[in-house]
């Protein structure tokens, strides 16, 4: 990968330390992409405000998030995904969409009702993805029920989201928040933006929401479980906190708890090297979901990488046990479905808990 410059929009945003360092480890990068192929593709189901639907998600292939490429946030190695120059044309993105009107047609007895697009940055940022190729994605999905699509703050405005909602299509923004703490989201995640910005990003969907006829549209923040620098326990208290503040803002009905993953090319990944840094456990999780269940929100969360030493893990035997009560916990909203899991490694997790302190973190591998 060339070696990332900030533009001018992201100047003397975030920790200077932390691009620095960020750029140089993305700038590692060799690999290149296809920019008529989408990065992944699949179809699953997912738990929405309009009940439990079938899902297309799709992972566009573009130029990458321009954060990213200022030095960008400490955990995210998706911009090694994404094609090297920092652009990609309106053919070739609607060349993707394609591709992932094929792979539905081939996998799914029907098309999906509902339909989530990421960049691995900001759909709604105009230099990843154009006016033009946004409202022909508007119209191709046209007959589907709802769809997803991800953004930083900045960049979500009611005029963009009306370009689905003209459809009838219920339109949800997807923010990676990661935390409403802002000193751990800036320290820890080297994310520039404030909660107060998350808030106005929900004022503009419950504005396009207002707006729209036979359409809803809101907000689905993401919060990262166990960010680096944190302890378990502290990462588990911040996530609980940031669940109950997001679930208080009016626009945002999903929380997604993404549990941090070590990617390449990233900070996390020369910590984790280092032995500086462990994914969460499985049960920090699990202890999260129950704790929260009774806010006024869904709240969700897909462990990526579960039971591996990259991905969020316990002890190994019992991993797939709580990834399929936390799957389970996604459509159901029920936290008794962790009564039925248990393992002897969950009192070494109660310890890493009760014990675990900055010097010596992380306490356990």
């Amino acid at each position: 990968m060339s070696q990332p410059t900030p533009e001018v929009y992201e100047q003397g945003k975030g920790m200077d330390a932390h691009n620095q360092v960020m750029r140089e480890i993305r700038s590692r990068k060799e690999a290149s992409y296809d920019p008529h192929e989408p990065t992944r593709v699949w179809l699953d189901e997912d738990n929405t405000p309009g009940g439990v639907k079938r899902s297309l998600t799709i992972i566009l292939n573009t130029g990458g998030c321009r954060w990213a490429r200022a030095g960008g946030c400490t955990m995210c190695g998706y911009v090694a995904e994404s094609v090297d120059g920092g652009s990609v044309s309106h053919e070739a993105l609607m060349d993707q969409i394609e591709v992932c009107l094929e792979h539905e047609a081939d996998n799914g007895d029907e098309p999906a009702d509902l339909i989530k697009i990421y960049t691995s940055g900001s759909f709604l940022d105009e230099r990843e993805v154009g006016a033009e190729t946004r409202r022909a994605i508007a119209d191709t999905f046209a007959d589907r029920d709802r769809i997803v699509v991800e953004s930083l703050p900045d960049f979500v405005d009611r005029e963009k989201i009306a370009d689905f909602t003209q459809h009838g299509i219920d339109t949800d923004v997807a923010i990676g928040l990661e935390t409403a703490t802002d000193r751990v989201r800036h320290d820890c995640v080297n994310k520039y933006f404030d909660f107060a910005d998350f808030e106005e990003a929900c004022a503009e969907a419950a504005a396009a929401d207002e707006d729209a006829d036979d359409a809803d549209a809101g907000i689905k923040a993401y919060l990262l479980m166990k960010p680096p620098f944190l302890t378990e326990s502290e990462a588990v208290e911040d996530m609980i906190s940031s669940i109950e503040r997001c679930a208080d803002v009016s626009g945002c009905h999903t929380v997604s708890m993404n549990p941090c993953n070590v990617q390449r090319y990233t900070m996390v990944d020369d910590l984790y090297f280092s032995d500086g840094y462990r994914p969460p456990w499985m049960w920090s999780i699990a202890h999260v979901l129950e704790e929260t269940a009774d806010v006024d929100a869904i709240v969700v969360s897909d462990p990526v990488g579960h039971g591996s030493d990259r991905g969020p893990h316990n002890c190994g035997e019992c991993d797939d046990l709580v990834q399929k009560a936390i799957k389970d916990f996604d459509l159901r909203q029920d936290p008794s479905v962790f009564e039925q899991v248990s393992c002897e490694c969950e009192l070494t997790w109660e310890t890493v808990m009760e014990r675990e302190r900055g010097f010596n973190q992380p306490l356990t591998r």
